[in-house]
């Protein structure tokens, strides 16, 4: 991928109001580590991750999704009748159909002539959202468009945590640790055209994606059948007869009970992870012509320390050239990675003419790698 006239005009975000300490969450823990015969710190220890951000509960990823995007067009002076293209790419949304992106539009008084529509890849999203208008732009199809992401970690990390608690087993704790560094947040990015970027900065230069589809079940979250796995708790916990019970129950009606899960088997994401991003790595310097040396600065998608140490050593790149918010946010999938380059512009770490690389990485596994002439 290369382009010539697409600007990444400006990045609103809509940081989640609750704060939520991973002392907080280990807290509530506490009767798994004591049957575990753990002592508290694992958590922090693990991944870095001392706080991240929850919505307040019942809140609207459409709501989210809709302040960070009035924030972006904002600062572009650019409204909602300009854009012609609009994409909600979070992992989570509000329901099967219609698209989220739909309520977004609607309150950002879209015009009617624009494509509006939901892309879901796990992290990536958003990433491939502002490829995918990059692509429109550079064929005459739109002048400007936006990518929206709203993110919540506060409904599953509860069922997680009241799973862990009821079953207290070593083998559910490791396969959860992911889903604790979870954090809400919003971004959008607001992509344009060369004739309406006014500053004529944060240029797309192109980009590379790699994929090893083999490894798409190391890292899962969807909704599952209750059944049978919750029958056969029952008759264990409780016998024959309370089994028979809960059997009348489902017969009555609640033969589809779903409920929410995610497992991630950490250690093998992140070696097949490193594996596939060093294969990016290396395409993409060729693509966008840099050695190692000119690229001055990287915002990778924000998993953890581990995580990052490991990406950043792989790809021989001194740390001080990277900049991170896992370790407050926690990893909001694909907000992560957009809303700390925002920050790290707001805290003069991204300066103008500076060489940056977007480095995002998401289970399926794909990788997806951007160079911007910030």
């Amino acid at each position: 991928m290369r382009y010539n006239q697409v600007h990444l005009e400006a990045i609103g975000y809509e940081l989640a109001p609750v704060v939520v300490s991973t002392a907080e969450l280990e807290s509530r823990l506490a009767p798994v580590y004591q049957a575990l015969n753990m002592s508290p710190g694992q958590l922090e220890l693990l991944t870095g991750i001392s706080e991240r951000r929850w919505w307040e509960p019942g809140f609207s990823l459409s709501q989210g999704a809709t302040a960070a995007a009035r924030k972006a067009l904002a600062t572009a002076d650019i409204s909602g009748s300009d854009i012609d293209v609009l994409i909600y790419a979070g992992v989570c949304r509000e329901q099967f159909e219609p698209a989220t992106a739909c309520a977004v539009a609607n309150e950002l008084k879209i015009s009617p002539d624009a494509a509006i529509f939901d892309l879901s890849n796990a992290c990536l999203g958003v990433l491939n959202g502002i490829v995918d208008i990059a692509n429109r732009i550079e064929l005459g199809q739109a002048r400007a468009g936006l990518v929206v992401s709203a993110e919540t970690a506060r409904e599953i990390n509860e069922n997680v945590i009241d799973h862990m608690i009821r079953s207290k087993s070593v083998e559910f704790f490791r396969e959860s640790i992911a889903t604790l560094t979870g954090g809400s947040g919003a971004v959008a990015v607001l992509v344009v055209g060369e004739e309406l970027s006014r500053e004529k900065r944060r240029k797309l230069l192109g980009g590379v994606t790699q994929n090893a589809p083999q490894h798409h079940s190391l890292c899962r979250w969807g909704i599952k059948s209750l059944l049978p796995s919750g029958v056969q708790a029952v008759e264990r916990v409780f016998g024959q007869q309370a089994k028979s019970i809960v059997q009348r129950g489902i017969d009555l009606g609640l033969r589809h009970v779903m409920v929410p899960f995610m497992e991630t088997h950490a250690g093998e994401v992140l070696k097949y992870g490193v594996d596939v991003g060093f294969r990016t790595w290396k395409k993409f310097l060729t693509q966008i012509g840099w050695q190692n040396g000119e690229l001055d600065k990287v915002i990778c998608h924000q998993v953890g320390a581990g995580h990052q140490d490991a990406m950043l050593k792989a790809f021989g790149i001194m740390p001080e050239k990277n900049f991170s918010t896992f370790e407050f946010l926690g990893n909001m999938g694909t907000v992560s990675l957009p809303m700390t380059a925002a920050l790290a512009e707001e805290r003069e770490f991204l300066k103008p003419g500076d060489n940056v690389g977007f480095l995002g990485i998401g289970s399926g596994l794909n990788c997806l790698m951007l160079g911007i002439e910030w």
